[in-house]
């Protein structure tokens, strides 16, 4: 199970990344977002949930099979339909395939 604290510790690990001051996490590298709390807006107004993260995934390949392969893990939202991102819920993985989903999102922006 991981949380925000993970989610820092891991991002703040790689090279050039910078943290955006905010009420959840924001982590980008070369000025591009990797990872950050999903901005929830179903309750009529927008709040920083830090239990849900928007991970970058680089295309709309991935990003179909992290859906598909581990819906206990991934989801999304129509607001998200067509980006290569997804949401993942923390509580539910661990915190190496954390660490794995971290480094990938963080290598896509710098190669990318």
């Amino acid at each position: 199970m991981a949380d925000v604290h993970d989610v820092r510790r891991l991002a703040l690990g790689l090279a050039e990344v910078e943290e955006r001051d905010c009420d959840g996490f924001d982590f980008r590298v070369h000025g591009q977002g990797f990872i950050w709390s999903y901005p929830d807006r179903s309750g009529g107004r927008r709040v920083l949930r830090t239990d849900v993260a928007v991970l970058f995934v680089g295309d709309e390949a991935e990003r179909l099979a992290l859906l598909r392969g581990e819906p206990d893990l991934f989801f999304s939202t129509p607001s998200y339909e067509g980006l290569p991102l997804v949401l993942l819920r923390l509580p539910e993985v661990d915190v190496d395939r954390l660490g794995e989903l971290v480094t990938d999102a963080w290598r896509m922006r710098v190669e990318g």
